[in-house]
């Protein structure tokens, strides 16, 4: 369900509805088919409430959005150090077969970031406990603490996309209760529009007031 359509018929309800509040003509009109005051209010109460979950959905795919791009940013730069001791372990170990196993330095990276957190985790957690690794590193630059830091770099990038999840979940559900007030809402104002051109039929400029535009 596409939300500029959402926001356009959440105008279009709300304009309907307070305008028939606001005329006393109409609603005058309206009474005589059942929709009197209370009714009119029981449609006002379905739009407010449609409307405040359409704002908490909104809301809740911002926060995804944000989550999203703090998982992405720290994954970008922890993966430009990982992709770096990549090279360079491939160089420092290289013919050991055994060991290049253990910190999976063959083939791709992968690239989802469930798979590409497991690999470099392999990478530093492995690596960190063997110390004929480390010092084969070592040779090259990357010591005991560039290794913990980019682990721990690795670990947040975890976090994120745990915290990225969570708010993903929490937008799906928003957008599924989103649906189901603005689908309720909806049915009330198709028989609203129907009794309305049924009421004001002899005066089709009152309609225009609640926005239902009849055809020429």
């Amino acid at each position: 369900m596409k939300t500029n359509t959402i926001d356009a018929r959440m105008l279009n309800a709300q304009v309907a509805i307070d305008n028939a509040l606001g005329n006393d003509t109409i609603k005058a009109a309206l009474a005589l088919f059942g929709y009197d005051e209370a009714k009119l209010n029981e449609g006002q109460a379905l739009y407010e409430d449609a409307s405040g979950k359409q704002n908490k959905q909104k809301q809740e795919y911002g926060e995804q959005y944000q989550a999203t791009d703090a998982l992405d940013a720290a994954m970008s730069a922890a993966n430009a150090v990982y992709m770096r001791h990549v090279k360079i372990a491939r160089i420092a170990l290289r013919a050991q077969r055994g060991v290049a196993q253990a910190l999976d330095l063959d083939g791709r990276r992968k690239q989802t970031y469930s798979g590409w957190i497991n690999q470099a985790s392999v990478f530093y957690t492995n690596a960190l406990a063997d110390a004929g690794i480390k010092t084969a590193l070592a040779q090259f630059g990357i010591t005991d603490q560039a290794l913990t830091d980019a682990l721990a770099a690795i670990k947040d990038v975890e976090a994120k996309l745990a915290a990225q999840l969570k708010e993903k979940g929490e937008a799906q559900d928003a957008t599924k209760v989103r649906d189901e007030a603005f689908e309720e809402l909806q049915d009330w104002m198709s028989d609203f529009v129907a009794i309305s051109r049924i009421a004001l039929e002899n005066d089709p400029q009152l309609l225009e007031v609640l926005g239902i535009v009849e055809p020429s």
